[in-house]
């Protein structure tokens, strides 16, 4: 679920779990040559290492097609992975209440490597096209659920993950740098909620309350997200109470469980 880069050092694993990525990241089954244009690696050593994960499972190859796609073992692992490192088993009934009773499409989000990894979703009563889908992995710098959870955390974790963003301009009212991300997450922190004024796309607002453990520690996000057709910003501030209820219980649900450290 991390889709940072493997750091040098990490060897044949890091460079396993880059092929993994480049698989999953196609989003459909790849032939072998597309992932010898995109990976770094010498032909000979990218073969290995598709034949490695083949061979354990972790790829499937259709031998009519000559394509490569994400293999059982690999679901499975991905499967277990969501039940108990992610929110999302404990907040579902909490994202469907809100969800049905706002009419509007509820993101449920966690911070991995700064980066925002959608955990769980509900498209609203006239569902609208839009980046995020559970599985999806976003930038933290200019989505609601990112800036929301990057706000609460400690000094030495938001440094870590500041140092982790791109700073591509997605839209003219991206955050391009740190300086003017920071001087926001200050009153985000102050108001308990963030926005995202079309930052990440065009024509996509939302409004999102951090869920913090009891000791303050983002351990998700929760956001409301609709279209500048169909509501304002004003308007998702009214929904925020809605919001920041909903996150608190699903906090309180959570108070038992572990989850990965942000």
């Amino acid at each position: 679920m991390n889709t940072a880069a493997p750091r040098s050092g990490d060897g044949t694993i890091g460079k396993a779990l880059e092929v993994l990525d480049l698989v999953a990241q196609a989003e459909r089954p790849v032939r072998f040559s597309e992932l010898l244009a995109l990976s770094p690696h010498p032909k000979a050593t990218l073969y290995r290492l598709v034949q490695t994960l083949t061979n354990l499972g972790m790829l499937r190859y259709d031998v009519d097609r000559q394509t490569y796609a994400p293999g059982l073992r690999l679901v499975s692992l991905a499967h277990a992975a969501w039940r108990q490192s992610s929110l999302a088993p404990i907040a579902r009934p909490h994202i469907d209440r809100l969800s049905e009773a706002l009419g509007e499409t509820v993101h449920l989000a966690q911070l991995d490597a700064g980066q925002v990894l959608y955990v769980d979703k509900r498209n609203a009563t006239d569902p609208i096209e839009m980046f995020s889908q559970a599985g999806k992995v976003g930038p933290g710098y200019c989505t609601g659920v990112g800036k929301a959870m990057l706000a609460f955390l400690g000094r030495d974790a938001l440094e870590a993950a500041l140092s982790q963003q791109a700073w591509f301009a997605h839209t003219a009212n991206t955050h391009t740098n740190r300086d003017s991300l920071t001087a926001e997450l200050k009153d985000v922190r102050a108001a308990g909620v963030a926005y995202d004024r079309e930052e990440h796309e065009p024509g996509i607002i939302c409004v999102a309350a951090p869920i913090l453990s009891e000791t303050g520690r983002p351990i998700g996000a929760l956001s409301v997200t609709t279209s500048t057709a169909r509501k304002s910003l004003a308007d998702l501030a009214e929904l925020a109470p809605h919001l920041t209820s909903t996150a608190r219980d699903i906090a309180q649900a959570a108070a038992n469980w572990q989850f990965p450290s942000q």
